[in-house]
Order: structure tokens, then C-alpha cells, then sequence
């Protein structure tokens, strides 16, 4: 791997970290309440960057996706971490979930750069909800309005970030590769109307996707950068600066 590849592929690690940190705290901790490992769903988890990490932990994953490919990818990456038997690839979509899981309630559901795409973000929460069981978590992370519309700004294309910031759908124009952008608040009352209780909410890639990767070289500058974001995206006074993330990171939990 050239010495570019390298310093590209850790500047792109800080821009998930914090998330990937975060699910498998969460996983851990309803794993030693549960006293057994998680049964966990990845509803558009395509080739697995989520879905292996949790099934090294010993989890049980079962990704649902639309793509063929991504699947295939999935088994491929499954197969050489050795954890191809923890691992279920499912082609299909939020509408097939009942099918999918069946009468087994699912522990934990990660629905990561999916509510984007779907047909109906609402339909697709309420099946979530109906699969989740008692005391199950939802970890939702899902593109945020602001900053397209800053890096629009940023690029000198002010009407589209004109039209980012005052559409129904946060998008720039009909050159907007995303169907769909959310402010927190919006993603928030969505999950809560699929009768699920938000417990926390992060703004996450507030300044990652910004900088540039050649000032991200060392292990030291994405740790440093990591710890700016969080701090960020957390502080007291200036936690408004998540709302300035390319992402926004939910985590919701069914009622007992």
C-alpha cells in the first residue's frame, strides 16, 4: 500500500470512528445486561463496516440490503475476518424486515446512511420499532442539512446552498446526489413517532470531512482530531457545532 493510500484510509477512519465507538459500547453493554451476545440487524449495511466489527465481538448480524454486490462483498470480508458464521447477508429492504427476522425480536437495529435513501424514512422506522425487542437499541446515523448547505456556501455555489437550506428535503438541486438530508430535530421526532425513546443525539463529522488528508498524517493528528470533534459536538456552551456535522448520530431505545 502506497505511503497516500495509507494517510488516506486513517483520515477516512477518523471520519467513523466515533460512531463505530460508540455501537460497540452500546453493543457491550446490552450484551453484560442480556448476559448473552446480541442478535443485531444492519439494515443497509452493505459490504460490512459495521456488521463485521460486531460480529468479531461475538454478536450474531444479520445485514439486509438491496445490493447484490455489497452483499457479496459482505461474504468476502466476512469470510477472510473468519466470522463468515456469525454473519447472515439478506438482500431486501426495510419492507421485508417482518420477513426477515420473523417472531425473533432483534436486540439491536444499525440503520446507517440508509433513512437517506428509503422510500418512506417513516414506514421504514415503524418497522424497525416492530422488530426491535423490549429494551432494544436503534443506532441511526443519517446526513445533516447544515453542512452541505456551508460547504455549498464554501464552494462558491450560493443558490445551491440557498436550496439545501430552505427545501423540504435538504438538497442543493437535482444534481444533489442524495434524495434526502435531515436536521436533528426533524430525524428526532421521526424515531420518537415510531414509539421508540431517543437517548442521545451527536452531531459527528463536524470538521473530518473539511480538512484536508494531507494535514492528517499521524496516529497523533486523527487522534487529536477526534478529540476536537468530540469535544465539539459535546461542549456546553458551543455543542450547537454538531449541528454543523455532515452526519447526525442517534441512538434510540425501545421501552421495555
Amino acid at each position: 500500500m502506497s505511503e497516500e493510500r495509507r494517510r488516506r484510509g486513517g483520515h477516512q477512519s477518523t471520519r467513523t470512528t466515533a460512531v463505530h465507538t460508540a455501537v460497540q459500547a452500546l453493543a457491550a453493554s446490552r450484551e453484560h445486561d442480556l448476559g448473552r451476545p446480541l442478535r443485531v440487524l444492519d439494515l443497509g449495511g452493505g459490504t460490512g463496516g459495521m456488521a463485521v466489527p460486531l460480529a468479531e465481538a461475538g454478536h450474531h448480524v444479520t445485514v439486509v440490503d438491496p445490493s447484490p454486490d455489497a452483499l457479496a462483498s459482505l461474504r468476502r470480508r466476512a469470510h477472510d475476518s473468519g466470522v463468515e458464521e456469525r454473519i447472515t447477508a439478506v438482500q431486501g429492504d426495510s419492507d421485508t424486515l417482518d420477513q426477515v427476522v420473523g417472531s425473533e425480536h432483534i436486540d439491536l437495529v444499525t440503520c446507517h446512511g440508509t433513512l437517506e435513501v428509503v422510500d418512506d424514512p417513516a414506514a421504514a422506522l415503524a418497522q424497525i420499532g416492530r422488530v426491535l425487542g423490549p429494551g432494544g437499541y436503534l443506532s441511526i446515523v443519517a446526513a445533516q442539512r447544515l453542512a452541505v448547505v456551508l460547504a455549498r456556501a464554501l464552494a462558491g455555489q450560493f443558490r445551491q446552498a440557498q436550496q439545501a437550506l430552505t427545501s423540504a428535503d435538504g438538497r442543493w438541486g437535482e444534481g444533489d446526489p442524495l434524495p434526502r438530508r435531515f436536521d436533528a430535530d426533524h430525524l428526532r421526532d421521526l424515531v420518537e413517532g415510531a414509539g421508540l425513546a431517543v437517548e442521545d443525539v451527536q452531531g459527528v463529522r463536524i470538521f473530518a470531512d473539511l480538512v484536508p488528508s494531507g494535514l492528517v498524517e499521524t496516529d497523533a493528528d486523527r487522534a487529536a482530531l477526534r478529540e476536537l470533534e468530540q469535544t465539539a459536538s459535546r461542549h456546553p456552551d458551543y455543542g450547537f457545532l454538531g449541528e454543523l456535522g455532515a452526519a447526525v448520530h442517534v441512538v434510540a431505545r425501545r421501552r421495555g
